[in-house]
């Protein structure tokens, strides 16, 4: 692809065309691509900016130990917690869950599974449809980020119901 010039340059179209293909960030590295797309590069300002606030901060992912969650003053503290973490963080890490490693490390090979099966089968599964249960897609917030990250999803919610495991990809079952 071209280089080209900020005066010709359509964001809109760019990103229309990526997420047309329905293959994600991953379907662009497979498809041999040699240039990272200007949607997923970030303005040198932004990085300097970045830069200047780095060295001023010490960043520690939120860890929020579940540790006597049963007793109703630790599980006050541990919403609260939650809370705080996902203000500002929009993630956290969780411990002494109870969540044997076993069904962990079977979670992350049904997402390499899934990450790695025919792109014909997650195509099928992608959607911007943020009322569907299960969908891939890449950058929740493409059309409206400033920058796209470099990064797809495999979303699962079941929020209001029980997991129909028919509706997940069948290497994450």
């Amino acid at each position: 692809m071209a280089t080209e010039t900020s005066v010709n340059y359509d964001r809109t179209k760019e990103l229309k065309q990526f997420d047309d293909t329905k293959t994600g960030v991953k379907g662009l590295v497979d498809s041999g691509i040699l240039n990272v797309p200007k949607i997923f590069v970030r303005p040198a300002e932004d990085l300097a900016a970045d830069e200047l606030n780095s060295s001023q901060k010490t960043i520690e992912v939120p860890v929020i130990d579940l540790s006597n969650i049963g007793d109703s003053i630790r599980r006050k503290e541990i919403v609260n917690e939650v809370k705080i973490a996902s203000g500002e963080w929009g993630f956290f890490q969780v411990i002494n869950h109870g969540i044997p490693l076993s069904v962990l490390d079977e979670m992350i090979e049904g997402i390499r599974l899934f990450n790695e099966q025919d792109l014909e089968l997650k195509k099928e599964m992608y959607s911007r449809d943020s009322a569907k249960k299960v969908r891939f897609h890449s950058n929740f917030d493409l059309y409206t980020s400033k920058t796209a990250d470099w990064r797809d999803t495999l979303q699962l919610t079941f929020l209001d119901s029980d997991p129909d495991p028919s509706q997940m990809p069948p290497v994450c079952r």
